[in-house]
């Protein structure tokens, strides 16, 4: 009886597992199915390197949003990842343990605030500042970096802990134990030991940041061109796909789709490095 039980409970969850992965294969089979004809017809030059984004006139070049999501996502990191490690850090090395059990979860809840908050908060906060001490129009590549730098926190914040706290207390003794200081420790010895996971974390802070919607349509401005500076308007993949979806049709909505390939194609990549980092980390 427990034996049957047990598969029972076991071909439940082998069915959930395959079941999440077979939606993760219709979506892919959707997107592609969509997009794919359309990638076909126009040739990859055309559609990833052309600047001319006309949809009424038969015009898809996608170079300019291209650009505008390495930008944004690159600032976001630059933002987000040496302040994650540096919080991870300090969590893990320089308070005790009763603090972390309070802030590590504390800091995780921002991972479950919605992302129009964070877009409200760029709207009214952030780029009225940018627009007051450093000109342009404010809503920009450096708005949208600030934002998605503090929405990756979590991810970033998260993983690194976890790799930091998995090495070995020996590693720290050892250094100490050799003439080291307690940042010597950390820094020559811990960072080291746990590369690979905090690689991980912030690739996958990376796929976030390159993911998000909602809070870049509210803070970058929108503006269909390549950007020169920090300061100007830019529309990235997922914004472009999110306001135009509603009324497109015909090979302007297959051009989205299309778009949307492109994002998966990215964001696999990017999930992949993460895994592969992780596996690393774990050997």
């Amino acid at each position: 009886m427990r034996n049957t039980g047990e598969r029972i409970v076991q071909n439940a969850l082998m069915l959930v597992a395959f079941s999440a992965l077979a939606s993760l294969l219709l979506i892919a089979v959707f997107i592609f199915k969509e997009g794919l004809p359309f990638l076909l017809r126009t040739g990859l030059r055309d559609f990833l390197l052309s600047s001319d984004w006309r949809p009424q006139e038969g015009h898809f070049g996608i170079y300019p949003m291209i650009v505008s999501s390495l930008w944004v996502t690159f600032g976001a990191m630059l933002v987000g990842a040496p302040l994650g490690i540096a919080c991870a850090i300090f969590l893990n090395e320089f308070v005790p343990k009763s603090v972390m059990r309070v802030t590590k979860p504390t800091i995780e809840l921002l991972a479950g605030i919605p992302s129009v908050v964070y877009g409200f908060i760029g709207v009214i906060v952030v780029a009225p500042l940018i627009r007051s001490h450093l000109g342009g129009p404010g809503l920009s590549v450096l708005c949208a970096a600030v934002i998605l730098g503090i929405m990756i926190l979590p991810t970033v914040i998260s993983i690194s802990v976890d790799a930091i706290g998995s090495v070995p207390n020996s590693y720290r003794e050892g250094a100490l134990a050799l003439g080291a200081t307690r940042w010597q420790s950390v820094h020559m010895v811990v960072l080291k030991a746990a590369r690979s996971g905090i690689v991980a974390g912030v690739i996958l802070g990376m796929g976030r940041a390159i993911g998000e919607t909602m809070a870049v349509i509210m803070v970058a401005g929108n503006s269909v061109k390549i950007p020169h500076s920090a300061l100007d308007s830019v529309r990235t993949l997922t914004a472009n796909i999110a306001l135009e979806m509603g009324y497109a049709t015909g090979q302007h909505r297959q051009a989205l789709f299309a778009t949307g390939i492109v994002l998966f194609v990215f964001i696999m990549i990017l999930n992949s490095l993460a895994m592969a980092a992780m596996k690393k980390s774990v050997k």
